[in-house]
């Protein structure tokens, strides 16, 4: 299956290479793309710096290929893949936490050539945030995940991937940060603003079993 891929960036030309990329990024190093075009167009620009960016389209052949999908593992899994990369929170007690937490939920993506899963954007990484410091039950991660509509990315990992990713230059589009970035704010603080909201609704996160819960549980095994 082929699949058509979009990548925002500030840079005029992009070139995937396999070894490239931050660990620090949502699913360590590698090459992040959606498939929405809309979303790649914000990304390119949603840094306040008033520069303009550009949409790359990819075909990734997925044939072959090993994948990912945290939709599937669940929102324990994809907080735990978070945590090994960013710290969600600065605490003594959050460090001691979080290798128990990262070792009961944790997934080991190195025989995975592409990833999937939602992107910890602004408001999203929030989430995470609120979590381990027990603002949100478990139970309302999932209904969480689902506002925003920063839809899904795709991270090719292993150089097999990157070797089936194939470059559209023709289909390059040039993204104005006057007119995208403004996009990208208003659909980030509505989630905030939303996610604020469903976190002090005790009918929806009903604070029952938390993150220090979680962490009671595997100490005593």
């Amino acid at each position: 299956m082929i699949k058509t891929l979009y990548h925002g960036s500030q840079t005029a030309e992009v070139e995937p290479k396999f070894g490239l990329g931050s660990d620090f990024h949502d699913y360590g190093a590698g090459f992040y793309l959606t498939d929405r075009a809309e979303l790649a167009a914000e990304w390119a620009v949603y840094r306040p710096n008033s520069l303009d960016g550009w949409i790359h389209a990819f075909e990734l052949d997925l044939d072959g290929l090993k994948v990912f999908d945290f939709r599937e593992a669940g929102v324990l899994s994809w907080i735990a893949e978070l945590m090994k990369h960013r710290a969600a929170d600065e605490s003594s007690a959050y460090r001691r936490r979080a290798p128990i937490f990262i070792s009961r939920y944790g997934i080991d993506l190195l025989s995975y050539d592409v990833v999937v899963g939602w992107r910890a954007d602004a408001s999203y990484f929030y989430i995470a945030k609120a979590f381990v410091r027990d603002e949100i039950d478990v139970s309302a991660l999932d209904g969480l995940l689902k506002l925003g509509g920063f839809g899904i990315q795709y991270t090719v990992k292993s150089e097999r991937a990157y070797r089936q990713l194939k470059s559209l230059p023709d289909q390059r589009l040039p993204v104005v940060f006057s007119e995208k970035h403004a996009d990208y704010v208003r659909r980030d603080s509505a989630a905030r603003d939303k996610m604020r909201e469903l976190i002090a609704d005790p009918g929806f996160n009903k604070l029952e079993r938390l993150f220090s819960d979680i962490i009671r549980e595997e100490t005593r095994v």
